[in-house]
């Protein structure tokens, strides 16, 4: 694939996804009040125009059928009205839209995937065509809308079928559609209304078409007629004609010509005529933008037109290295020695300017770093999606509140918290809320169960929770569960509620006594777990047995640049995240303690935290080796708390962090709580220490 086929896909998908998610945040709003509003069916109407056109567009065949059958669906609901369908008509609309809605994302992840997309939809669209024929079968009459067809011909047309009783008309098209099309009746009304919105001044027949399922045989057998008082109309609706689907043919007749003579054909449409709008998009974008200015004005609720452009993500992450190159720069050439052989006044006049460029540089950092949040909001969307699913399937009352959707977090993390989160709302879903509400009665609670989904900024961290208010959890059962897997490492009367609690995010816990569609509490928590600290967040859990059971995740705001403590231990210089550290302090000899394997401790508010010697773990040489001529860092990650010795702290500062190379991986530096490094002013390089995994791994080799 060339660079424009393959820029051209990566909009396509890009804007199908965001037409996507906007229909599911439309259907799952309008089911909670178990009506479209007019807005939105004009809106649906549009987004299924805009990705039948632009799949074509594609050669996607199966996205632009699927979402073609839905555009005739919701035709005839926007000019009937929603108020026509009958109550279990709107609700069982819901259900194949959202049925939709999953078919066109399936179809699209293949694409996605470069996977061949399906080849055989036919059960698929004949039952929305089957949904469309239900419901036009039950709609009022249309006979104001058009004189009544007379029962006989005054004229005949060339084919026999006799022309419509119409002594006002000065000349009929009579029009063919394409064999097979299905609902002729409703495809034949659908040309009808095209005409209609541009203006075009006519009389069709059968005038009962459109609500009379009856007529689809007359039509196939002798088509359709559109009668027009003067030949202008008549011109103009010949023109529009051209730009129709389904059409095989149609022809003018002259009314007062004899059955005897032959009418002169206007025009014969080949069967390749009504594929054009589907090769070239062109054509029905403009047939679109004339239905829509005609329809009723749009909704004072719908979102303004933005001056955006989607950019390569890619190109993101070049900017904010350049940007983080720049940094670098600056701070070399700010602290240069060359610069203390300059003037005195010479020297004030270039750190005036090496402030305003700082300055400068500062801003430029912000903006770059600022390109790549976006809202958590997406996130929070599909969840919605993923609560109305279970609770139809679960058969549970349960509502979704969603609290500080428009928190902004980097892009990177979005991707990698978003199956996290999907996690635990399932589970939430599954067992966590109880099975009836007559059960939540008793236990004296709302009988409709409530999962609160919550983000809001805290320091440099994101933090999201994630509640319900059920069952709870029993610290003794999981403990009891995880006795009788083997996964406990010391007597159970030394776990503490949080220690006992935190035994669900352990691989292969789970406290479901048989196999659901959807995971328990605790199947899979070790692989959430494992996705937050990949990007540097924490997970905790807390938990009150009837009340209910919130996980909250602490992540980063970005990846990229982070507020970290330079220290020195020996010649080299590490950095610690500033949002690991809780405390540095100084120590004497007699207030450090031995456990019983001879590992060293220190007490910290009543807590006895072990003392991790970086000089010991790295095989560092320093004359720093004495408890007090150091300085401890009281340091945390996750549910791990300790200390760390080195031998002294520089400063605060705000680094660019740099992954390693990849032909590091073969050392296994990530596992030795390496997890990146940075550039400082003078050029030197400093690691950047993972709190968590330095731990995991200093404990297993002291």
């Amino acid at each position: 694939m060339d660079n424009g086929m393959e820029s051209m896909l990566d909009t396509y998908l890009y804007e199908t996804n965001s037409l996507l998610d906007r229909l599911d945040e439309m259907l799952v709003a309008d089911e909670e009040t178990e009506d479209f509003s007019t807005d939105d069916v004009n809106e649906i109407f549009r987004i299924m125009h805009t990705i039948k056109g632009s799949s074509a567009m594609m050669e996607f065949g199966s996205l632009s059928t699927i979402a073609h059958r839905i555009e005739d669906l919701f035709f005839y609901i926007r000019d009937k009205g929603i108020s026509s369908l009958a109550h279990e008509h709107r609700k069982e609309l819901f259900n194949l839209m959202f049925r939709s809605e999953d078919q066109l994302r399936g179809e699209v992840a293949k694409v996605e995937s470069g996977s061949p997309l399906s080849e055989n939809i036919d059960a698929f669209t004949a039952e929305i065509e089957g949904f469309l024929a239900k419901i036009s079968g039950t709609g009022d009459s249309a006979g104001d809308k058009a004189p009544e067809a007379g029962t006989s011909g005054q004229t005949s047309a060339e084919d026999g079928s006799a022309l419509p009783d119409d002594p006002q008309a000065a000349c009929f098209i009579h029009i063919f559609l394409e064999e097979g099309v299905g609902m002729e009746n409703l495809r034949a009304y659908m040309i009808v209304n095209a005409l209609k919105e541009v203006g075009a001044d006519f009389r069709y027949y059968p005038a009962d078409m459109d609500t009379n399922s009856d007529t689809c045989q007359t039509i196939i057998d002798s088509g359709f007629f559109l009668a027009f008082d003067d030949q202008e109309s008549t011109a103009m609706a010949e023109d529009i004609l051209k730009t129709q689907n389904h059409i095989r043919s149609y022809e003018m007749v002259e009314p007062t010509a004899s059955a005897a003579e032959t009418p002169a054909p206007a025009a014969e449409a080949s069967a390749s005529q009504p594929e054009k709008p589907a090769s070239a998009p062109a054509t029905p974008a403009a047939s679109s933008t004339k239905q829509e200015s005609g329809a009723a004005a749009p909704a004072s609720h719908a979102p303004v037109k933005q001056s955006l452009i989607s950019v390569n993500l890619s190109k993101l992450d070049s900017l904010v290295d350049i940007v983080g190159e720049i940094v670098i720069t600056e701070s070399m050439v700010t602290a240069s020695p060359e610069l203390a052989h300059l003037p005195r006044d010479s020297y004030d006049n270039f750190m005036q300017s090496a402030r305003q460029l700082r300055k400068l540089t500062d801003d430029l950092q912000d903006i770059s770093m600022s390109l790549r949040m976006v809202p958590i909001s997406g996130v929070f969307q599909k969840m919605n999606r993923i609560v109305r699913d279970m609770r139809q399937k679960l058969n549970k009352d349960v509502r979704l509140t969603v609290i500080g959707e428009n928190t902004e977090v980097d892009k990177t993390i979005i991707d990698s918290i978003q199956d996290p989160i999907m996690h635990i709302v399932r589970n939430s879903m599954d067992h966590g809320i109880e099975e009836t509400a007559e059960e939540r009665i008793a236990a004296g609670k709302d009988p409709q169960g409530e999962v609160i989904l919550s983000a809001s900024h805290s320091s440099s961290e994101v933090v999201i929770s994630i509640s319900d208010d059920g069952y709870g959890m029993d610290a003794n059962k999981l403990l009891a569960k995880a006795r009788e897997k083997g996964l406990l490492t010391k007597p159970e009367n030394e776990y503490s509620q949080k220690e006992a609690l935190g035994l669900i995010m352990l691989p292969g816990f789970s406290t479901n006594q048989t196999v659901t569609e959807y995971s328990g509490r605790g199947v899979g928590m070790d692989v959430v777990k494992k996705n937050i600290e990949a990007v540097g967040g924490t997970v905790s859990l807390t938990s009150e047995l009837g009340v209910g059971t919130t996980i909250t995740m602490s992540i980063p705001l970005t990846l990229a640049i982070v507020t970290g403590m330079k220290v020195t231990v020996g010649n080299s210089i590490f950095t610690i995240p500033i949002s690991n550290i809780r405390q540095s302090f100084k120590v004497r000899n007699e207030e450090v303690v031995l456990d019983d394997c001879g590992h060293e401790m220190v007490d910290r508010m009543g807590t006895f935290y072990p003392i991790i010697r970086l000089h010991r773990f790295y095989n560092l040489e320093t004359e720093i080796t004495s408890i007090e001529d150091g300085i401890l860092l009281w340091v945390e990650a996750s549910d791990r708390s300790y200390c760390l010795f080195v031998d002294d702290l520089i400063d605060e500062q705000q680094v660019v962090v740099k992954s390693l190379p990849s032909f590091f991986n073969e050392f296994g530096l990530k596992n030795a709580g390496i997890t990146g490094c940075t550039i400082l002013g003078d050029g030197n390089i400093s690691i950047i220490l993972d709190i968590l995994t330095l731990y995991m791994a200093a404990i297993e080799t002291i």
